[in-house]
């Protein structure tokens, strides 16, 4: 097992947790739904964190897969995997009661649930930016993670500050809109390869 392999299992794991609590919350409300309103803002905000989630796990690989293992570089994937894990455990209510509107947690939690999935984003791009920058053309990458940091901050800080349904939508259907896309178009770029091996020394 490389570093990397090492490093991007704990994380991983902790990330999957996220995305199982999403799924075990989804499956709990669809259990429930001729006893509560489950609406369409809660199903929103979880599609938006799941695909959130994903993004994020394909970033730490392009971005650290390369990188020395060090426990520095364990702990804060831990804290951005565990920022993570917070906001998709407060998409869902832990309980379910009889006659169970979910927009009320819907609006109890959302705000804090965007603003911790934008707490991970700018801890993810203050980790991965002085890897980026040692790559060829890092300045230029680290440039436009820079700007893809501001459009995420100008979509989603106030779809979380608003009380407004149609904002709301707007902002993290055009996100969510942004990631399918880019999901879709993402077996037609081509891969970066990857640095050829060292030759072996003479005597090796």
């Amino acid at each position: 097992m490389s570093a990397f392999e090492f490093f991007f299992s704990f994380y991983g794991l902790v990330l999957g947790l996220s995305v199982a609590v999403i799924a075990t919350g989804l499956a709990t409300a669809i259990q429930h739904r001729r006893k509560i309103r489950i609406g369409w803002l809660t199903p929103l905000l979880a599609l938006f964190v799941g695909l959130d989630i994903a993004t994020f796990w394909d970033s730490a690989w392009n971005t650290f897969r390369d990188a020395p293992y060090n426990y520095g570089m364990l702990v804060a994937g831990m804290t951005i995997a565990l920022v993570y894990f917070v906001a998709a455990s407060l998409v869902f209510p832990h309980e379910i009661t009889d006659g169970m509107d979910m927009d009320d947690h819907f609006w109890a939690n959302k705000k804090v649930v965007l603003l911790l999935t934008t707490l991970a984003t700018i801890l993810m791009l203050l980790v991965s930016i002085p890897q980026v920058l040692t790559t060829p053309g890092g300045t230029t990458t680290a440039l436009g993670l820079l700007a893809l940091l501001g459009l995420y901050i100008v979509m989603t800080v106030p779809a979380a500050l608003t009380r407004n349904r149609t904002v709301f939508a707007v902002l993290i259907g055009l996100h969510v809109a942004l990631y399918l896309a880019s999901a879709a178009a993402s077996p037609f770029v081509p891969e970066t390869p990857e640095p050829p091996a060292a030759a072996p020394t003479a005597g090796a």
